[in-house]
């Protein structure tokens, strides 16, 4: 190996060491009886017996992987129904499924945008959008979080453009688990008439009537041009999706996006267990609300506890600590307890705010919430 790589890379590692941010892999073993506070399997699905059912069956029929890219032969009957069943349920003409939620934002913000176009994205969107925005060659303005009058006052700032104006948010934020307002973003667009792309991969199954996301529960379903999903999170599944109104946002993705175009495509498998989990969300409408309520359950304690935590719904409740040290102390001490958690540290989150990302998950016992409350007072910082 070069020498002069490597001693850059050992480098750029020492840096990680010194500050307690360095990353390692832990494998987790199949028997580990930790309760689950980490990963993003909101409704218990990946484990759901109709879901892993299905997934069997099409193992079967249609063998472990695609064998291809979809424009060879990878692109089944299997993904073809996944992709008409997604886009009905969530109010689209279009849909097209994608192997990773990464690849699904970098696709669609790295091809659509072009270099004359504007980007208006709020300060937090996750890393594979701004990935994307970063290739498109188009100019990006970042508004602070949710706040939709500074977004409001850069579309009253932007003169005219003879390209497109972009307004790039999600629905539930990744680390955060808070939302923006919706209707007021809907009523935006249809003042402005820019081209808005909608994260909802943390909201799909834990929001609507149906499941559908947060568009459907705030009122406003189908209201984006562009929504992004993935399967990999209340569905239970693996991969990803891009729905539209338009049939040319597919049709560009399908010719020129090379995350699509040119990887071995989504196992057969992983779109029948994403089907089965679509059919299994639909049917939760009662235990949604048991789910928000234990979404305000935890916060509430957690803030009697002495924890300073957001409001909210979600299934995401950071439990901000500040500190990477004293964030990764938190979370070794709660594995030892018995939980399954992550400590959360900058370059992931801004510096200053370390967090354990908690990630609530249907079947929770009410004394889960007594237990943990209890590991995290009894933490010596």
């Amino acid at each position: 190996m070069n020498a002069a790589l490597l001693q850059r890379l050992r480098m750029s590692l020492a840096q990680r060491e010194g500050s307690t941010l360095r990353r390692k892999l832990s494998a987790r073993s199949s028997t580990d009886a930790r309760v689950n506070l980490a990963d993003n399997d909101y409704l218990g699905l990946s484990r759901d017996p109709a879901v892993v059912e299905a997934g069997v069956a099409a193992l079967h029929e249609w063998g472990a992987s695609s064998s291809a890219s979809p424009l060879v032969t990878g692109y089944t009957e299997l993904h073809q129904r996944l992709e008409q069943t997604l886009a009905t349920w969530q109010g689209y003409e279009h849909g097209l499924v994608m192997n990773t939620g990464f690849a699904a934002n970098s696709a669609v913000l790295g091809g659509l945008p072009k270099k004359g176009d504007l980007i208006l994205a709020d300060r937090l969107v996750h890393a594979s959008m701004l990935d994307g925005i970063m290739a498109s060659g188009a100019r990006l303005r970042r508004f602070a979080h949710n706040d939709l009058d500074a977004l409001e006052l850069m579309l009253h700032e932007e003169p005219a453009l003879e390209g497109v104006i972009f307004v790039v948010t999600e629905s539930v934020y990744s680390m955060d688990g808070d939302s923006p307002d919706l209707k007021r973003l809907a009523s935006l667009r249809q003042r402005f008439g820019f081209c808005w792309v909608l994260d909802e991969a943390h909201a799909t199954g834990w929001y609507g009537a149906t499941g559908s996301g947060l568009q459907e529960e705030q009122g406003v379903f189908a209201a984006a041009d562009i929504v992004v999903g993935t399967l990999g999170k209340g569905l239970g599944s693996q991969g990803a999706y891009v729905l539209s109104h338009a049939p040319e946002v597919r049709d560009a993705l399908i010719n020129f996006a090379g995350e699509f175009v040119y990887s071995t495509y989504l196992a057969p498998s992983c779109a029948a267990a994403a089907l089965a989990a679509i059919g299994r969300v639909k049917a939760l409408a009662v235990e949604r609300i048991q789910l928000q309520a234990m979404s305000h359950a935890w916060r509430d304690a957690l803030l009697d506890a002495g924890f300073a935590v957001p409001s909210g719904d979600s299934p995401i409740i950071p439990l901000i600590l500040g500190d990477a040290e004293i964030t990764l102390k938190y979370a070794t001490a709660l594995r030892a307890a018995g939980f399954m958690v992550s400590a959360i540290r900058p370059p992931t989150v801004p510096v200053r705010t370390g967090r354990i990302r908690i990630s609530l998950r249907r079947g929770l016992m009410p004394q889960v919430l007594a237990d943990f409350t209890a590991a995290l007072k009894g933490v010596r910082v």
